[in-house]
């Protein structure tokens, strides 16, 4: 899979919050003390958590999650990285299924012809079909 290009403050940033990870392993750290342990700013933290989930991927290092007990965390444990997938998936679960009632069929209702509409309807009902699997798998 193709990553977007990062900046070099971003990886800059990255390498800075994996050191305070590091050292505050295996606890983690919530958004203000990451912040406070680097010295960076909101902006260039939420950067350097993007860029670092990224080389996290590259390199084959422990997923980097957050919960809000532990905050920002690198995660080894198989049933954690489970019930953080299984958040992740049902929040996006149910974003796609307020876009369909929201905005999907009130769009359908005035325009029933529309090409768009259909297609993009069609297209994330398969999208929250897959989703709903995956929430649901193994429970």
């Amino acid at each position: 899979m193709t990553v977007r290009k990062r900046s070099p403050a971003a990886e800059r940033h990255a390498e800075l919050i994996q050191i305070a990870l590091m050292e505050a392993a295996p606890s983690g750290l919530v958004i203000k003390r990451l912040m406070g342990a680097c010295e960076l700013s909101l902006y260039q933290t939420r950067s350097g958590l993007r860029a670092l989930r990224d080389l996290s991927g590259e390199r084959g290092w422990p997923p980097l999650i957050w919960t809000r007990e532990d905050g920002y965390h690198f995660c080894a444990s198989e049933a954690e990285l489970e019930a953080w997938e299984r958040a992740w998936i049902s929040e996006r679960l149910a974003a796609f299924r307020r876009m369909i009632t929201g905005t999907l069929a009130p769009h359908l209702a005035l325009f029933p012809n529309s090409r768009w509409a259909n297609y993009l309807n069609t297209q994330i009902k398969a999208v929250e079909a897959s989703l709903a699997m995956a929430a649901d798998q193994g429970r």
